[in-house]
């Protein structure tokens, strides 16, 4: 049986450690620090099997080291040298195999140039997305060194997943994120009960995530860019008028850079 868990690292990051309930191996996703690792591998007697990495930013890599100096196994990312610890670099329809589990791999550049996401459908009621900063609960990845067309193309492979996916994200941005969404979309009555729901969470001290791939169609607006009330905003906040889906991301994109 697998499961997932969600280990706390800096100051809003998770760093996900996936894990076979009966082998007690491990794969840790996107490992920015090694100690918070190391020590959830030590309280669950677990034993790291693999790294897998989505994008080069340190606080996704920083741990990677530390790791493979005390558990020299497979890491698995996107291609760029700038991560030398890889021992496989994938490409857009890859397979990797973790814990039984099949992985496919998604170019999902914007954030980064490099992003990659993993989906996996193998745990059938629920499947599995990893996707580190591409798409967050409520929101999206900063553009550091893609263009909105191209994290939109980006998010939009993503929406097309299955509705019950499940979204790992890689940070607790949940809440600022949807104060962004509700300014965005005052009237969708799905996200004032998102933010009702995501408050007493984080009350609770509790992670906000995964969400479900059908609660982010239905509220976060960076996936609803073709939608009359999310175009209607945008082009209000333009002053002009956008043309087609990618035009509206770009200025609700803006808009939040700034808000």
């Amino acid at each position: 049986m697998i499961k997932i868990e969600a280990i706390p690292a800096y100051q809003d990051n998770y760093i996900w450690c996936m894990y076979d309930q009966h082998s007690r191996q491990a794969v840790v996703v996107d490992p920015g620090d090694a100690q918070p690792v190391l020590q959830m591998l030590a309280a669950r007697q677990l034993v790291l099997d693999a790294i897998i990495i989505t994008h080069h930013h340190f606080d996704h890599v920083g741990g990677v080291d530390d790791l493979l100096a005390a558990n020299p196994v497979s890491v698995y990312g996107p291609v760029n040298d700038t991560i030398p610890q890889l021992t496989d670099q994938l490409v857009e329809n890859d397979h990797v195999e973790l814990l039984g589990l099949d992985f496919t791999v998604f170019e999902v550049p914007g954030h980064t140039l490099d992003h990659i996401a993993f989906f996996s459908t193998a745990t059938d009621d629920q499947p599995i997305l990893f996707c580190g900063d591409t798409l967050f609960a409520g929101g999206c990845g900063r553009l550091f060194e893609g263009d909105a067309a191209m994290m939109h193309h980006s998010l939009s492979k993503l929406a097309a997943l299955p509705a019950q996916t499940r979204v790992y994200c890689a940070h607790e941005y949940t809440l600022a994120n949807l104060d962004f969404a509700i300014a965005v979309e005052p009237d969708n009555a799905d996200l004032q009960q998102r933010i009702k729901q995501d408050r007493r969470t984080r009350e609770q001290s509790l992670p906000t995530v995964p969400s479900a791939l059908a609660l982010e169609k239905a509220t976060n607006p960076f996936l609803r860019c073709d939608t009359g009330s999310i175009i209607d905003r945008a082009q209000q906040i333009k002053g002009a008028e956008c043309v087609g889906a990618a035009e509206v991301f770009a200025t609700i994109r803006n808009w939040k850079d700034n808000f």
